[in-house]
């Protein structure tokens, strides 16, 4: 038995069966041939356009901090504030006694917002997805999704015990077969409003549509277009002019255009009592602290007032691409601030981030499984702090490095 350095608590040395050593060291060597293995840095400070990563400062092109609120000096007086009120943790989940006053407040104010009948608080957007399609979903009912989905949209497909089928990327004809194979059954279609590795918009109202025409239910997860499409931010439903009663369920999470930290799910009233019930990530979970709440009320305001970040994130994006085109950089079709630039091999994608590091800037390299085999890429984000002579740059550099790689 040893001490803790002067502590004076007994410890042990952990100790893990011999039969799972070769299971971690050959995952691990594996993952390194492959140019898989992945590995945290460590930022010294706040969130923003220059990030002090590993000891050097860089510019920072892969947050999805779109609007620049992470770190805005009104949402950190908010957040000071709410824990001067509220204190740190919110002690309890919130069907015990961590629902509290702000977060109340959030969800009505978000409510209003999106302009759905009720809105929920998920502590993440991870557990948000898990949590709403188990919950209304089982055995006997079938979960339709979009290839390209996000990783929890389709765990929780898989939790729920539903019958899961994947069509491919925005193929609507595809899905309409799908759907009519399971007539009989209860069928929820299940789709990211923009995709976050292409960032190319799901086609929101012909899916609205063929769910109505076979009486489908339809949930979409605007993470990455909440705050950043649509005159008032109000994402894809906006962005296409469409009402709440296109969708079933909407998904949101706080944690990227608005800055903070935490999940909502919008719907009907019946839905939201429903969910509050049933839904196990809602239910067995502490509630988000509520300083948090009361900084995302501050971040929901300036994001809809303050219409000249989403007005410059869009004329940015369109320098990018602009530029990018000239270069003949290989980026996909995306008209949000998610631009992929397509390498193909994994070991490339990490040289030429190494080369951006090198000259001071960050861009991540997107590999397998996040991406299908093949599309390696970079995933070049954008922020409203973000200036043209950066966009610039980053294009020139980019070029330099796919030019003497």
């Amino acid at each position: 038995m040893l001490l803790r350095s002067g502590i004076g608590i007994p410890t042990r040395s952990i100790v893990i069966p011999a039969m799972f050593h070769p299971t971690f060291e050959n995952h691990l060597k594996t993952l390194e041939r492959q140019s898989l293995y992945r590995s945290r840095q460590i930022n010294a400070g706040p969130q923003g356009i220059h990030v002090d990563v590993d000891g050097r400062r860089l510019v920072n092109f892969c947050s999805n901090d779109y609007l620049g609120l992470a770190n805005h000096p009104a949402v950190v007086k908010a957040l000071q504030l709410g824990a001067d009120r509220y204190g740190v943790g919110s002690g309890s989940a919130h069907l015990i006694t961590g629902h509290c006053s702000a977060h109340h407040a959030l969800e009505e104010e978000l409510a209003a917002f999106t302009g759905f009948a009720r809105v929920l608080l998920f502590s993440t957007g991870y557990m948000a997805n898990l949590g709403v399609i188990s919950a209304l979903l089982g055995k006997g009912d079938r979960v339709l999704q979009d290839r390209l989905n996000h990783a929890s949209l389709l765990d929780g497909g898989l939790l729920s015990g539903a019958q899961f089928k994947r069509y491919p990327h925005a193929d609507l004809t595809a899905l309409a077969e799908i759907l009519s194979q399971g007539r009989e059954a209860r069928q929820l279609v299940v789709s990211d409003g923009v995709f976050s590795m292409d960032g190319d918009l799901a086609d929101v109202p012909g899916l609205s549509r063929l769910c109505e025409s076979r009486d489908a239910g339809l949930l979409v997860d605007d993470a990455h277009g909440l705050g950043v499409l649509g005159h008032h931010g109000r994402g894809v439903l906006e962005h296409f002019k469409l009402g709440p009663g296109s969708v079933s369920v909407l998904v949101g999470t706080l944690g990227k255009a608005f800055g903070t930290f935490g999940a909502f799910v919008a719907g009907s009233d019946q839905l939201i009592e429903y969910l509050i019930q049933r839904a196990r990530t809602y239910i067995y979970t502490t509630a988000i602290p509520p300083s948090l709440a009361e900084a995302t009320r501050v971040s929901l305001d300036l994001a809809q007032r303050e219409s000249w970040r989403r007005e410059k994130l869009s004329l940015l994006v369109q320098r990018f691409r602009g530029r990018a085109l000239e270069r003949d950089l290989p980026i996909l079709e995306s008209r949000t601030p998610i631009q992929p630039v397509l390498l193909g091999e994994s070991r490339r994608a990490i040289e030429i981030a190494d080369r951006l590091r090198r000259k001071g800037i960050l861009v991540m390299p997107i590999r397998p499984p996040t991406v299908p085999e093949g599309s390696a890429r970079l995933r070049v984000t954008f922020s409203a702090l973000h200036e043209e002579t950066q966009i610039d740059w980053l294009v020139e550099e980019i070029s330099d490095a796919l030019t003497n790689s």
